[in-house]
């Protein structure tokens, strides 16, 4: 199973760790750069689609700016992003032009994931740039972004751009082998665990976190992104970038890293937008009835199940139903629960993108605005 998956991966999203690219003490380290492009370039000339996820800017902005220390603030961390991005992004440039490969920059924010309109056009976005045959390039947009609008981490960005562009496999690159039965640097008897059919709740305890200079994710990140793109049917392998040919042995089923098996029964596109990529806003909570209709039978959410209401609840907000002892168990737009609950045609305003941006409390269709459905 592992190695068919790995030979028929067409579309793959490949995301660099910064520790692959850059160094506290050089900056940039061009020769890996160059050997992980001849490795890229040769997966697209056997008939693979490529996107890159890169960090890096801010480690090679922090040497270019002749810092210390990694930055603890969030100005200064923009600059070494800004200095830095650009000669990542040229970095790339230079080493893929040598192969006759026409790369492309792409920097997101969340907030352009959370906003469907947007998310869509950056849809539409990547897959006329695959179809020029183009290898994107993708980075968080580090030098606007604040808390309120950071992804975070690559891993995590990595994970959105595998459902954004409809991915089958999602390779994160970093220095570390993959997942192992114990940490080997506590124990040295532990074993590289090759295929994880499903990511339960000891994996992610055992997950570690990083503490190099490079890194801002590290074992617990990865593992994340791992499962959150498992509900979309993708499946997702973390390999050791600095081991040169690993790349493709592995795609071409030799052994090396560790696949986490997707689910098969996926979520659909707008349902995993929903559960993954917004940020709830505020919270409904429900009586024990209706945590059992929608927990285990799938049933629609009644007004009368509905207790309590906090937070910002409005058109196109996402809002979450906990339930006691466990993390939400789904999040929802406003639109879907107007329609859930049946209440008046307000609840059209699900198939209408423009109805996620209104400034009324109460969602109502800002003026000016057409309504032109996008179907997601």
């Amino acid at each position: 199973m592992r190695d068919e998956l790995l030979r028929q991966a067409t579309r793959i999203v490949i995301k660099i760790g910064s520790s692959l690219v850059a160094s506290r003490d050089t900056g940039l380290r061009p020769e890996q750069i160059d050997r992980l492009a001849d490795e890229i370039a040769a997966l697209r000339s056997s008939g693979r689609e490529v996107l890159i996820v890169s960090s890096g800017a801010i480690v090679s902005g922090i040497k270019k700016l002749g810092l210390k220390e990694y930055p603890k603030s969030l100005p200064v961390k923009q600059a070494a992003a800004a200095v830095g991005q650009s000669r990542l992004m040229w970095a790339y440039e230079k080493s893929f032009e040598r192969l006759d490969v026409k790369v492309a920059q792409i920097l997101l924010t969340h907030h352009d994931l959370a906003d469907r309109r947007r998310f869509l056009n950056a849809r539409h976005t990547l897959s006329a740039l695959i179809g020029f045959g183009v290898i994107p390039i993708i980075n968080e947009n580090d030098t606007v972004a604040v808390d309120e609008i950071r992804v975070g981490d690559n891993d995590t960005l990595a994970a959105e751009v595998a459902h954004l562009v409809d991915a089958e496999l999602l390779i994160i690159l970093s220095d570390i082998d993959g997942l192992f039965t114990e940490d080997p640097r506590k124990n040295p008897a532990a074993t590289l665990i090759p295929l994880i059919p499903d990511i339960t709740e000891e994996i992610e305890e055992r997950a570690g976190v990083s503490t190099t200079f490079e890194g801002t994710g590290g074992m617990a990140t990865k593992i994340r992104a791992a499962k959150k793109v498992s509900e979309y049917g993708v499946a997702t392998l973390i390999l050791n970038g600095q081991e040169a040919g690993l790349l493709p042995h592995v795609l071409a089923g030799g052994s090396g890293g560790s696949l986490f098996l997707a689910k098969e029964r996926r979520f659909t596109s707008r349902k995993h937008w929903i559960a993954f990529t917004l940020r709830p806003r505020g919270t409904l909570t429900l009586d024990p009835g209706a945590v059992e209709a929608l927990a285990r039978r799938g049933k629609s959410l009644l007004a009368s199940g509905i207790l309590d209401v906090s937070g910002l609840v409005r058109y196109g907000r996402c809002s979450q139903l906990p339930r006691p002892g466990r993390q939400g168990i789904r999040q929802r737009t406003r639109e879907l629960l107007l329609r859930h609950l049946g209440t008046d045609q307000r609840a059209q305003n699900d198939r209408d993108p423009a109805a996620t941006r209104p400034a009324g409390i109460r969602g109502s269709h800002p003026p000016g605005q057409p309504r032109n459905p996008l179907k997601a």
